[in-house]
């Protein structure tokens, strides 16, 4: 690995995920952006490799996930350890997904995996990914599914909220009220049996409604 991005707004931050880069790859050349938009800089030749967090003061770092996808390897490096973050983040096109938790030995073990083709995923992360695709026994998968068909209306409401807007937002852009949306949700929550937006973009992600 002769050069890789690291993508964080945080002057800290970029600094702890160069040391572990260097670590991991020495000699390695490590390219920074503080944003989204300094990132683009980066866009028409990046490096191999990109460490993006994904709270960026112009935007989230699925953007440049999305735009990178096939033309770099992308890890996530976030302080975020939940479905709502992750799910959408692999959806997007990210191949890794590490916790800013770790020490520096730790992240550089799961870099230098790389290039043996293991994905850089932080132990909870992947925990966390085993539970989502364990096998769900038959008569349970048939009565959660039962009564899961959403409306073309509730599908898109849905698949707004799941990219991060707010009711009003939504309301905005379908010319409905936010009460409406309300609604809507209501009825999105019931059918797919979730309680909370987390679980709702989860569901969002498991339909490929989230991208």
């Amino acid at each position: 690995m002769a050069c890789a991005l690291v993508v964080d707004d945080l002057p800290s931050s970029r600094a702890w995920l160069g040391q572990a880069l260097a670590l991991a790859f020495p000699g390695i050349r490590i390219e920074e952006a503080g944003s989204l938009a300094q990132a683009e800089d980066f866009l028409a030749s990046p490096p191999p490799l990109a460490l993006i967090d994904l709270g960026l003061p112009d935007g989230s770092g699925l953007r440049l996930i999305e735009r990178l996808r096939g033309r770099a390897m992308c890890v996530v490096a976030t302080v975020f350890n939940d479905d709502a973050h992750l799910f959408p983040a692999l959806h997007a096109g990210a191949e890794g997904y590490v916790l800013k938790d770790q020490s520096h030995e730790t992240l550089a073990e799961m870099l230098r995996g790389i290039a043996a083709g293991q994905p850089p995923l932080s132990p909870s992360i992947a925990r966390r990914l085993l539970r989502h695709f364990a096998p769900i026994a038959a008569p349970a998968a048939q009565a959660a599914n039962s009564d899961s068909d959403l409306t073309p209306r509730e599908t898109e409401v849905l698949r707004l909220t799941a990219k991060g807007m707010t009711r009003q937002e939504v309301a905005q852009l379908l010319d409905i009220s936010a009460h409406t949306v309300a609604g809507y949700l209501k009825e999105v929550y019931r059918k797919l049996a979730v309680g909370s937006r987390a679980e709702a973009t989860l569901e969002a992600a498991r339909r490929g409604l989230v991208g």
